[in-house]
């Protein structure tokens, strides 16, 4: 395993272990930093795409058996996450179906959306929080983590968006 592949894996097993000790606060009084069922969905989302770091690229893919491509990973992910209705198979009808919001508001479990083929939101990834996302980046590739501070990402990035409240 690369030097890339192993912080990779390190810091998806550093979230997951944040998600679940999240996950497994004892109910108190209601608050505003009380989880809600909506982190809960925000967390499913992103512990499936979690589970399917290092699934190979294959383009009009979308099933783990066969590869991904962004899309088709996005897809996946959320029709894993029961309580979601069917969203979109391409990354450009994805964006028009969720929200638009500010890259300040990003919350773990949202859409990040780049113009990688000179077309708007032509690649997307989901959010994972900490400026990281997780996106089946390209041919001859496997579903990983990058960074919003990636030159080629920061460069081309479009537009947040979410199918969340």
């Amino acid at each position: 395993m690369n030097l890339a592949a192993f912080t990779q894996r390190l810091i998806a097993l550093m979230l997951l272990a944040l998600l679940a000790a999240c996950a497994g606060a004892p109910p108190g009084p209601a608050s505003r930093s009380s989880v809600t069922v909506e982190d809960g969905r925000r967390s499913a989302v992103v512990l499936s795409a979690m589970a399917l770091l290092d699934s190979p690229y294959r383009y009009g893919g979308r099933e783990p058996s066969t590869g991904f491509d962004c899309s088709g990973l996005v897809h996946y992910v959320f029709s894993q996450e029961r309580s979601s209705s069917p969203i979109p198979r391409s990354s450009a009808e994805q964006a028009g179906a969720s929200r638009r919001i500010s890259r300040k508001q990003l919350r773990p479990g949202d859409l990040v959306f780049f113009n990688t083929l000179g077309r708007p939101n032509s690649h997307v990834g989901i959010y994972i929080g900490n400026k990281q996302f997780i996106n089946a980046p390209s041919s001859g590739g496997r579903v990983r983590i990058d960074s919003m501070d990636n030159p080629y990402f920061a460069k081309r990035f479009e537009t947040a968006r979410t199918f969340f409240e």
